[in-house]
């Protein structure tokens, strides 16, 4: 049995597959910050066979967490002489020009702590000064006075020749076995100093976090009978074993979102869309990513706390491109000082949760909006419900400040919560040069269903599919991920002056690093795959695009072919090519897959149940320039493939509910998934 769970903000999340392709799926509260008991609540809630568990690929927030509320370690910087304050540099492309008060992020390390030795290499990797080891075991001994729990290290050019990093970090370990050390060449082999540099901090920032979080999972599932291959989620779409993610927790950093991506693309590909818009809401935050003929967008210029008065902190690591805000179920709405009506970022969480949970919740959340519009129903929640009191915090909040009815407040607030929603879609659309009308919206998570289909109709898109077990389809997306591991190497010369021999070792070292570290996880050669890739650009130029290369032997031949893809790439995200001008290679980069058995989906049979014995209810439900409007309830455990609905209606499910509004219609298609289309012609 092949198990898959993903901790949210909220809820933690399980998809289970048996022997025989059958899928099961349970939601239960997460447990901050103790997030491994909710793994093991959510394992025992799905009522499986604990030693069945054969393979456990699992999802978590507790890196991002860690970073964002500044939950890590005392770290400590040990860097090339002259380069103490490359963090405090940074970059001077702020995002806030003209704000003559911008300050820059601080760094995660105090200048006391950034220390440097003498040392030295040139561009191309050669040593222009050796290592001085007493300097280094001198800051070791700083360290240790300043009770420093981690220690990083950012050598210039490490990332063409690490020879130092290595001789560091093997001293340190020698004179410090406790400590965490991270080597910035073990999680980053790209130029860029400061990206690098801050790369390296922020996974030994973590390091003992993750390390801590991981032992503790995989001894509670020891303890509770479960003995299997366990794998972690990564940034990049694919999975890694535990012993890896605890060397670097920094792959880990959008570790649960991804998955739903990725999951959202095989999906496609099973049902013949490969243009997808993926979209998934939970409780705290809500994500989107596009996916372009079948490809998930892997990008590694990534920013945690990124924002339009904020430069954020870069990692330099491979992460699925992703637009994530803070809207979710959990979204609680307030009044801002100009009196306008606001929705998010700040939830309310799993506890106490949105008012209706009755554990304590005394803000309105977009959930409570849904209840009290007919959206969701009372009897769905986990809760006992007061309607009343529900009503009463929306009136408190929104509704007495406007002098609108409750309802009118409610829809209000779902108003501003999908208008929020649309401005992150438009940024993995619209606003890279994608028309919405070529994609269709994969809409996943517990408020996904819930928003999408009016969502969609706004942007242009004209069909959404929700996935069977669409609240948990992150978990899902999980299952049908392979083992991957990116290894990038800058490789910064003009095409010209590239040889053809001298590239193709480059290409092979890369490769056999990637065989040995899956050789050592014990899989075959047969099962290791690799995609190739290639960072290049305009001669003069600062940015680059990722063009798909050749596998195997280069030829002459092949220079000429990559230079087209790139010239027709660089087009499409820049809108003009420039043929006369000449090319350049920033960096190699290779793609490692390690697969593995997935499960198949199965196709469901016809039944011969009417529609008419699929309705649960028949309820009011409030949609905006109609008012309330009597609403067909559909039970989505009875709607056999190829039944069509016509809106207005609801499908619900356990944990999710899917809202169609007044002339837009459904279908059921073969694996059970909703097909809506929304009307746009």
């Amino acid at each position: 049995m092949r198990v898959a769970t993903d901790i949210g903000g909220t809820f933690t999340d399980l998809v289970f597959v048996d022997e025989h392709g059958d899928i099961g799926v349970a939601k239960s509260p997460t447990t901050p910050p103790n997030f491994e008991q909710g793994v093991l609540d959510v394992i025992e809630a799905s009522g499986i066979d604990k030693k069945a568990i054969h393979t456990f690929i699992h999802g978590s927030t507790v890196i991002i967490n860690a970073l964002t509320e500044r939950k890590g370690v005392k770290t400590g910087l040990i860097t090339t002489k002259g380069f103490r304050d490359v963090l405090e540099i940074a970059r001077g492309n702020r995002p806030d020009l003209f704000n003559v008060r911008y300050r820059k992020p601080e760094p995660f390390v105090p200048r006391h702590l950034r220390l440097e030795v003498e040392e030295r290499l040139d561009f191309q990797g050669e040593i222009i000064r050796p290592l001085d080891r007493e300097q280094v075991k001198s800051i070791v001994a700083s360290f240790q006075k300043e009770e420093v729990k981690a220690v990083a290290i950012a050598y210039l050019h490490a990332y063409v020749n690490p020879v130092h990093e290595q001789m560091t970090a093997a001293l340190i370990k020698e004179l410090w076995p406790e400590v965490y050390v991270t080597a910035s060449h073990e999680v980053t082999k790209e130029w860029r100093e400061y990206e690098r540099t801050n790369t390296a901090v922020l996974n030994s920032y973590v390091k003992p976090t993750a390390a801590s979080y991981i032992d503790k999972l995989q001894g509670k599932l020891k303890e509770n009978g479960v003995d299997s291959y366990n794998y972690i989620m990564q940034s990049n779409g694919g999975t890694t074993t535990f012993a890896q993610a605890k060397e670097t927790p920094i792959n880990m950093v959008e570790s649960g979102p991804v998955a739903g991506v990725y999951g959202a693309a095989v999906l496609g590909e099973l049902i013949g869309e490969t243009n997808l818009i993926a979209f998934d809401i939970g409780g705290t935050t809500a994500k989107c990513s596009l996916i372009d003929r079948g490809e998930v967008k892997v990008s590694t210029d990534y920013y945690i706390e990124r924002a339009e008065r904020s430069a954020g902190y870069p990692i330099k690591v491979p992460v699925v491109d992703i637009v994530e805000i803070g809207n979710g179920g959990g979204s609680i709405a307030w009044i801002d000082e100009a009196g306008a009506l606001k929705v998010g970022p700040e939830s309310a969480g799993a506890l106490p949760g949105p008012v209706a949970y009755g554990m304590g919740g005394t803000k309105p959340t977009t959930t409570d909006a849904n209840l009290v519009t007919g959206r969701l129903a009372a009897r769905n929640f986990g809760y006992n419900v007061d309607l009343e009191k529900v009503k009463q915090a929306i009136h408190e909040t929104v509704a007495s400040h406007f002098d609108m009815s409750v309802e009118e407040a409610a829809l209000g607030m779902i108003r501003i919560a999908d208008s929020n929603m649309l401005n992150a879609l438009k940024l993995v659309s619209v606003r890279k040069g994608y028309d919405p009308r070529d994609f269709t919206l994969v809409a996943f998570g517990g408020g996904g269903p819930m928003h999408a289909s009016i969502l969609a109709k706004e942007l242009g898109v004209k069909k959404v599919v929700v996935p069977t077990a669409s609240s948990v389809f992150s978990a899902w997306g999980m299952l049908m991920t392979d083992l991957r591991r990116d290894y990038i190497q800058t490789y910064n010369k003009r095409l010209g002056q590239v040889e053809i021999g001298e590239i193709n070792r480059a290409w092979d070292t890369l490769e056999q690093g990637a065989w040995q570290q899956y050789e050592a996880d014990g899989l075959a050669r047969e099962a290791v795959m690799y995609a190739r890739f290639a960072d290049m650009r305009y001669v003069g130029q600062e940015h680059t695009v990722k063009v798909q290369v050749p596998n195997g032997e280069w030829g002459a031949d092949t220079f000429a072919e990559i230079v087209e893809r790139f010239h027709q790439l660089h087009e499409k995200t820049y809108t003009f090519r420039l043929e006369q001008t000449e090319t350049e290679i920033v960096s190699l980069h290779v793609t490692a897959f390690g697969k593995v058995q997935k499960p198949t989906l199965k196709k469901l049979e016809k039944t011969n149940i009417p529609v008419s014995e699929a309705i649960i209810e028949s309820r009011p439900v409030y949609f905006e320039g109609k008012g309330w409007v009597a609403t067909h309830v559909y039970d989505r455990k009875k709607l056999s493939p190829g039944i069509a609905l016509e809106g207005p209606a609801i499908v619900e499910e356990r944990s999710s509910s899917t809202v169609m509004h007044p002339g837009q219609s459904l279908t059921v298609d073969e694996y059970g998934n909703l097909i809506i289309h929304t009307g746009v012609n």
